[in-house]
C-alpha cells in the first residue's frame, strides 16, 4: 500500500504536524532521535523484525532486530556517559560501514551529546581541521583508521577519549586510547535517554566551501520530523520493504536517509561495506531482494559503463522504487534505468544545510528526465535573481535556487561561524549556491553551482583545502585546482601548479603529489591531473583567477579579463 497520495493533494492539506501526529510528538515534548530510531520502534511491536542486513569487506553477514540495534545503542550510550561524557559533548564517529556505526550514531545521540560523522578515508589533516572546529571531546574508531589520529592527537587538547570498537576493553591508557567491544560488553537493558528537544543539537556534518575552512553544519532533533515525512513519501518506504541507500555515514546522506530515515519508520535496510563493482551490487540487490534503492548518480553512470549484458546475470524484479541524490542525474540514466530495471530513477535536491530532500521527482508525478522535479510539500521554493535576490516568473531564466526557511531539518548555524551561516539568508530566502532554471509547469533544471566548489562524485570539495594542501609540498609554489568535466564523476579535481626553483616537472613527480593529496585530505580531494605553469592566470592585485583555468576547461568563454596582471 502506498503512503504517497497525489502530489496536489499532498500541496493542498499539507501541515508538519502530519508527521508529528504519526511520530506521537507534541510541541515542547522531549525528542531524541536515538530513541525514535529504536527503543519506540520496539515498543511499537517491532522488536524482533529485521533492522540491518549487513554485509562486510570480505563477505562476512550479520542481521540484527530493532531490540538488538535498541541494546547496542543503549550499550554505547552507557559506555560514553561512564566515561564522563554529557549532552553538547561533541563524539566524532570516524569509522567505515561497519554496524558499530550504525549504534554508535544512535548511543551517541541518547546521552544528548552531538555526533559528528566523518568519512573514513579522510586523511589526517582534512581530520585534523574537522576535530579542531568542533573541539570534538571523544572519537569513536577502528585500529586501521588509528595511525592517523595518532598523528595529530598532540594537536587537539580537547580530544580526551579515542574509543578502539574492535580492541578489547581495557582501563584509559596515557595516550587516551580505550578498547571497547560490544561482544565483550554486556547488553544494557535499561537506560535513561537524555531529555533532549526540538531544539537540542543532534548532528554535526561538515561541509565545504569555496574559501576558508570546512563548516560544521548543526542540526537538532526536530529534523526528524522532515526526515521522517520526506522518508516515507519521498522514498515511498513501506513496513515490508527492502531498503537499500548506498551512501555513506559520514556524508549527510547516509545518516538522514541511511540511519534516521528508515529506522524511524521501523524499516528493513541493508548495508554492503565493500567498493563498487557493478556485479557486486547486482548480487547485494538479488540477494536481499532490495525493494527500494535510494543511489548516487556516478554509481548510476558507472553502471552504465558496465554495459547492459552483466545485469541479465541477476534477478532484480524485486525492485519496486529507485532514486537518486547527491548531484544532478543526467536524462540517459534515467532513460536506461527504465529500460533496464523498468523503473525510472527518480532525482532528488537538497544538501547538507537543508538535512532533508527538498526539490523531487515526487513517485507518481510525471517525470521529465533531467529534471530536479518540484519543491516537496511544505517547501516554498524559487529562483532568484543573483543581485536583487527577487524571485524570477520567467521560465528558463538561470537564478539562484532559493528556498524559505522554517522547515524542520534546516540547519541552525554554522559551528563558531554564524556570520557565514547569516550570509545564507537574503532577502527573506535561504540561498542554496546553486544555479537552475524553471519550466513552464514549475519543474526545477540544475544548471551548475554558483561558486568554485567541486562537486565529485556528489561529495563537494573545497578548491581551498586543496590548494592549500598543495603548497605543502616541497616542490609546489603556486597552486590552483578548479573541477574538470568527467563522464562518470560529473566532476573531477585538476590541479595547476608552479614549481619551485629546483624541481622538474615530471609524471613521478605528478604522481607523488597527488598521494600526497590523497593521504593528507582524501581520494576525493586528490587530483585526477596535475598541469604544470609557468605562471597561473592572476589580477593585477596578485589574485588567482580560477575563473579563467575553469573556463578553458569546460570550453566556455573566459569573459572579462581586463583585470588580469598580464593583460
Amino acid at each position: 500500500m502506498s503512503n504517497i497520495g497525489s502530489y496536489e493533494d499532498r500541496l493542498k492539506n499539507f501541515a508538519w504536524s502530519i508527521a508529528e501526529d504519526e511520530l506521537d510528538y507534541k510541541s515542547g515534548e522531549i525528542i531524541n532521535i536515538g530513541w525514535y530510531c529504536s527503543d519506540r520502534i520496539c515498543q511499537k511491536g517491532k522488536a524482533d523484525k529485521i533492522a540491518l542486513y549487513y554485509e562486510g569487506f570480505e563477505g562476512n553477514e550479520k542481521k540484527f532486530t530493532f531490540n538488538d540495534v535498541r541494546l547496542a545503542s543503549n550499550t554505547i550510550g552507557a559506555f560514553l556517559k561512564n566515561l564522563g561524557l554529557k549532552n553538547e559533548d561533541r563524539v566524532c564517529l570516524f569509522m567505515d560501514r561497519i554496524p558499530e556505526l550504525y549504534f554508535a550514531f544512535l548511543g551517541v545521540l541518547k546521552i544528548g551529546a552531538v555526533v559528528q560523522p566523518l568519512f573514513s578515508a579522510f586523511g589526517d589533516e582534512s581530520l585534523f581541521v574537522r576535530l579542531d572546529n568542533a573541539q570534538t571531546r571523544a572519537i569513536i574508531t577502528q585500529n586501521k583508521h588509528l595511525s592517523k589520529i595518532r598523528k595529530i592527537r598532540e594537536k587537539l587538547p580537547n580530544l580526551e577519549f579515542i574509543i578502539v570498537v574492535d580492541q578489547v576493553r581495557t582501563k584509559k591508557t596515557e595516550n587516551r586510547e580505550i578498547g571497547f567491544s560490544l561482544e565483550d560488553t554486556p547488553p544494557v537493558e535499561k537506560f535513561t535517554i537524555f531529555p533532549t528537544k526540538a531544539e537540542s543539537p543532534s548532528v554535526l556534518h561538515y561541509t565545504s566551501g569555496t574559501t576558508g575552512q570546512p563548516k560544521g553544519v548543526k542540526h537538532v532533533h526536530y529534523s526528524l520530523i522532515s526526515q521522517y515525512l520526506t522518508t516515507k513519501w519521498v522514498l515511498d518506504l513501506r513496513d515490508d520493504d527492502i531498503y537499500w541507500c548506498t551512501a555513506d555515514p559520514g556524508w549527510v546522506t547516509g545518516t538522514s536517509y541511511g540511519i534516521i530515515g528508515p529506522w524511524s519508520l521501523g524499516v528493513t535496510q541493508c548495508v554492503l561495506d565493500s567498493g563498487f563493482s557493478a556485479p557486486a551490487w547486482y548480487k547485494f540487490i538479488e540477494k536481499y531482494k532490495v525493494t527500494m534503492w535510494y543511489s548516487a548518480p556516478t554509481a548510476i553512470r558507472s553502471l552504465m559503463k558496465a554495459g547492459d549484458e552483466v545485469v541479465k546475470n541477476y534477478n532484480l524484479s524485486s525492485l519496486r522504487h529507485l532514486a537518486s541524490v547527491g548531484e544532478p542525474l543526467n536524462s540517459e540514466a534515467v532513460i536506461w534505468s527504465e529500460r533496464i530495471f523498468g523503473k525510472q530513477f527518480h532525482d532528488t535536491f537538497w544538501q547538507t544545510e537543508t538535512g532533508s530532500i527538498m526539490i523531487t521527482n515526487y513517485p507518481g508525478m510525471k517525470i521529465k528526465p533531467g529534471s530536479m522535479g518540484k519543491p516537496f510539500p511544505g517547501i516554498t521554493g524559487a529562483i532568484v535573481d543573483s543581485k536583487t535576490f527577487e524571485p524570477i516568473l520567467e521560465t528558463g531564466k538561470v537564478g539562484l535556487i532559493a528556498f524559505k526557511p522554517g522547515w524542520p531539518a534546516m540547519m541552525r548555524t554554522y559551528w563558531n561561524n554564524n556570520e557565514k551561516y547569516r550570509e545564507k539568508f537574503v532577502n527573506g530566502w535561504y540561498l542554496s549556491g546553486d544555479k537552475a532554471t524553471i519550466d513552464s509547469d514549475g519543474y526545477f533544471w540544475f544548471i551548475g553551482r554558483d561558486d568554485d566548489v567541486i562537486n565529485t562524485a556528489g561529495h563537494l570539495v573545497s578548491p581551498f583545502e586543496v590548494e592549500s594542501a598543495l603548497l605543502e609540498h616541497p616542490a609546489v609554489g603556486e597552486s590552483a585546482v578548479v573541477a574538470k568535466p568527467d563522464e562518470v564523476n560529473m566532476e573531477v579535481v585538476k590541479a595547476f601548479i608552479t614549481l619551485k626553483p629546483g624541481f622538474t616537472a615530471s609524471s613521478d613527480l605528478e604522481l607523488e603529489i597527488m598521494n600526497f593529496i590523497r593521504k593528507k585530505l582524501s581520494s576525493l580531494a586528490m587530483p585526477q591531473e596535475i598541469e604544470y605553469m609557468d605562471n597561473l592566470p592572476k589580477t593585477r592585485s596578485g589574485k588567482i583567477m580560477r575563473r579563467v583555468l575553469h573556463a578553458r576547461e569546460w570550453g566556455e568563454e573566459i569573459g572579462d579579463i581586463s583585470t588580469l596582471e598580464n593583460d
